[in-house]
């Protein structure tokens, strides 16, 4: 899915900011926690004051990405 998501994040270059997360990395743990990661993959859309607007859980289509984008984007 990396490689899909990638081309998202050009697609929505200045529009959706993307941050990976290394479920086994220490230093994101308690971010972890308050997203109430469980599972890989996990995707989560905040909006600007950190709220979970949608999570996705395993495998997601680009289009399935873009609906939800293009909604909170308004377009």
């Amino acid at each position: 899915m990396a490689p899909m998501v990638h081309g998202l994040e050009v697609e929505y270059y200045g529009q959706v900011d993307f941050y990976y997360l290394d479920a086994d990395d220490p230093a994101t743990s308690d971010f972890q926690r308050d997203l109430g990661f469980r599972y890989q993959p996990e995707f989560y859309l905040l909006d600007a004051a950190g709220n979970v607007i949608q999570k996705w859980v395993g495998f997601v289509s680009a289009d399935g990405f873009r609906s939800v984008f293009n909604q909170a984007l308004g377009q």
